[in-house]
């Protein structure tokens, strides 16, 4: 169970107690994908808190193994993880756990998803391929997740139909596009994962979906 029922605050009708307010439902969740993907930049935008970053600045001396094809003005780089957090109006808290894209980094990852819920593949359709480890990771690993197109200005835009057969989602794993600069965009890919999480871990909880906003 992912959710908690909604509290009213109201006084118990037997004895006119004030019940004690109820933890919010906690959920550690990842946000992945490939290097220069917009990771750092959703974790931040959503965040509700000064976010944590590890990025450091990109130099010359790794030009061999940070290929910067379709993000050259790229500057920095995260080298651990991002760390932020949000509280949708359901009463979800969520720890938001951004991954280091690059290779080197990966082992990172295994650290990273002990006891995440769930992940956010982020996915730009100038490098389609860079999510592939990602999506491997997380499918062998059975941990949910959502994939969200970062929509680049300069990106190609496919239809929903044309992304997900390249990416070759099955049809229950949700599909959706963002602005990883924008909190409101970043906010509706969390909910989608929620909404997925609740599908995938109780039948009887879609009732529950129209409390996430």
């Amino acid at each position: 169970m992912v959710y908690v029922d909604d509290f009213e605050g109201s006084k118990d009708r037997d004895n006119g107690a004030v019940p004690a307010e109820v933890a919010p439902a906690t959920l550690k969740i990842l946000v992945s994908g490939g290097f220069g993907v917009g990771k750092t930049t959703f974790v931040g935008a959503v965040s509700e808190i000064e976010p944590l970053s590890t990025e450091e600045l990109l130099s010359s001396q790794g030009e061999g193994t940070d290929p910067l094809e379709g993000v050259e003005a790229k500057t920095a780089t995260t080298v651990a993880l991002d760390f932020g957090r949000i509280t949708l109006a359901s009463g979800h808290v969520l720890y938001l756990f951004g991954t280091p894209g690059q290779q080197r980094f990966w082992f990172l990852w295994e650290e990273l998803s002990r006891g995440a819920l769930g992940a956010v593949v982020l996915a730009d359709t100038r490098r389609l391929a860079d999510c592939f480890p990602a999506l491997d990771f997380y499918e062998r690993r059975g941990i949910a997740f959502i994939v969200a197109v970062n929509e680049f200005e300069s990106g190609h835009r496919y239809s929903q139909q044309e992304v997900r057969a390249a990416l070759d989602l099955p049809a229950e794993v949700p599909l959706v596009s963002c602005d990883a600069r924008e909190a409101r965009s970043g906010t509706d890919a969390l909910i989608a994962l929620v909404r997925h999480l609740l599908r995938s871990t109780d039948p009887g909880a879609v009732r529950q979906e129209g409390a996430l906003r």
